[in-house]
């Protein structure tokens, strides 16, 4: 291909992290028991891939090919939520399909200007305290983290978006056709591949235009990637008319359909439904008949006998070439529109979704939701930790782990992270714990000085007590 014309590439991409939320506490001087006030974080921006015809290759991908999205603002006092991060938008050219790497599936199409597909989402915030406050605890220090962006390699390739695709052997005057009908400019030559790119241009009609793309050379075995190939294939696939052009300077008199029967055995062998689309043959170079009066007769002859209509034009003296557009443009609005490309779309798994390994070092568990949780609790904080565990045991880690031969203590790796198996849980609800209660040390000296609750009878209880006798 030229060296300004990339149709593939692979790029990196990851959204921005969410912020982290605060652990705050409202202490104003004549605000008695403010409680918490910490805020969440701003949510990580999006890294957005934007159709648009300023773009015409994937040149730019060549020298830089990892995006990241600004992350989220920290959550700050007073319930006051981090600013969010600023989106990245990337544009690629109109007809660039998105498939995720390595495993092939396709995500987007984006075939229409300003067409816009999210590839890696941002994390959101992470909560503040404020959000763990419940009737027990309303005091509570946990908070979380912010969620890491989505960062995946995908592939990006390009497709041009033309109505009619123009067809032929090399040298069979493609270009000279396109630029003798549009006001494109290809690169003319008398040496084959002289167009070693898609070249588009466009021809008017009734104040409606039709898009036309001169496709680069086929030769024999394109369908098994010999010369161009698929580089020659997959531009021509979302084409709705072929019109296939044979040079009468290139005509065998024993066989003058062989070139162009080569033709459709290559479109059969890559996509039998691409071989069905309507078509318009054109002899083109009809200016050489002089000289070529057999290899004319033969042609026409065989044509004839296989119901073939031939177009004779030659793009040199411009002679056939309205009658010809304008069979292509009927064949144009006859032609069925091209079925949708199957997109699969993205289910996020379910928290049970996970693996577990043996290694020498220890256990190792792995899924999405479970290291993302894991990437979003404050370790450094026993309220955070003790609801990592509680999470552990809904989601069915420990259970999993015992079933596969865990023993008490055996270290246990989690998103980078090192734990201890313990299948007791450490935190139970509605049990009173046998161990002193993790508090501040200025809390220490109140609980023990604090006395039981004096016992208080049914009527003191109910509002009795001090009431005196009507007189």
């Amino acid at each position: 291909m030229s060296r300004n014309f990339i149709d593939k590439a692979r790029i990196f991409v990851q959204g921005g992290k969410g912020g982290r939320g605060a652990c705050s506490f409202d202490r104003q001087k004549y605000v008695p028991m403010g409680g918490p006030d910490g805020g969440d974080g701003g949510k990580g921006g999006d890294v957005i891939l934007v159709a648009s015809h300023q773009a015409s290759s994937l040149l730019d991908f060549k020298h830089r090919s990892h995006f990241k999205a600004k992350p989220g603002g920290y959550g700050r006092s007073s319930n006051k939520t981090g600013a969010g991060g600023a989106d990245l938008r990337v544009p690629v050219p109109v007809g660039t399909l998105v498939y995720s790497d390595p495993e092939g599936r396709l995500l987007a199409d984006l075939k229409e200007e300003g067409q816009e597909f999210i590839v890696a989402k941002g994390g959101r915030g992470g909560r503040g305290n404020v959000r763990f406050v419940t009737e027990i605890n309303n005091g509570p220090r946990d908070h979380e983290l912010g969620e890491p962006g989505v960062e995946r390699w995908v592939r990006l390739e390009l497709r041009v978006v033309a109505q009619v695709g123009i067809i032929g052997f090399p040298n069979a005057g493609k270009s000279t056709l396109l630029a003798a009908v549009t006001n494109a400019r290809p690169a003319i030559a008398d040496y084959p591949f002289t167009t070693l790119c898609p070249v588009l241009g466009v021809w008017e009609h009734n104040y409606q235009s039709v898009v036309l793309a001169d496709i680069p050379g086929l030769i024999e075995g394109a369908a098994e990637g010999a010369g161009l190939g698929h580089d020659f294939l997959r531009h021509i696939s979302r084409t709705r008319v072929l019109l296939h052009l044979v040079s009468l300077a290139e005509i065998d008199k024993e066989a003058p359909l062989a070139k162009y029967d080569q033709i459709r055995h290559e479109l059969a062998q890559y996509d039998p439904e691409l071989a069905q689309r309507p078509e318009v043959v054109a002899l083109t170079k009809i200016d050489l008949a002089p000289e070529k009066e057999e290899e004319l007769a033969a042609i026409e002859a065989a044509a004839q006998a296989r119901g073939l209509e031939l177009n004779l034009v030659s793009a040199f003296s411009h002679q056939g070439l309205k009658e010809l557009m304008l069979k292509v443009y009927y064949a144009l609005q006859q032609s069925p529109p091209l079925p949708e490309l199957e997109i699969e779309p993205e289910v996020e798994p379910a928290p049970e979704d996970f693996t577990i390994t043996r290694e020498e070092d220890g256990w190792h568990v792995d899924g999405v939701r479970l290291n993302k949780l894991v990437r979003m609790t404050n370790l450094s904080e026993d309220e955070s930790i003790n609801r990592l565990q509680r999470r552990f045991n809904a989601w069915g880690v420990e259970r999993r782990l015992g079933e596969m031969g865990a023993q008490p203590g055996d270290p246990v790796f989690i998103a980078g992270c090192e734990f201890n198996y313990e299948p007791t849980p450490v935190w139970m609800d509605g049990v009173e714990p046998d161990y002193e209660p993790d508090v501040r040390p200025s809390q220490k000296a109140r609980l023990q000085d604090k006395k039981p609750p004096k016992r208080q009878s049914l009527a003191a209880l109910a509002g009795l007590k001090g009431r005196s006798k009507r007189k």
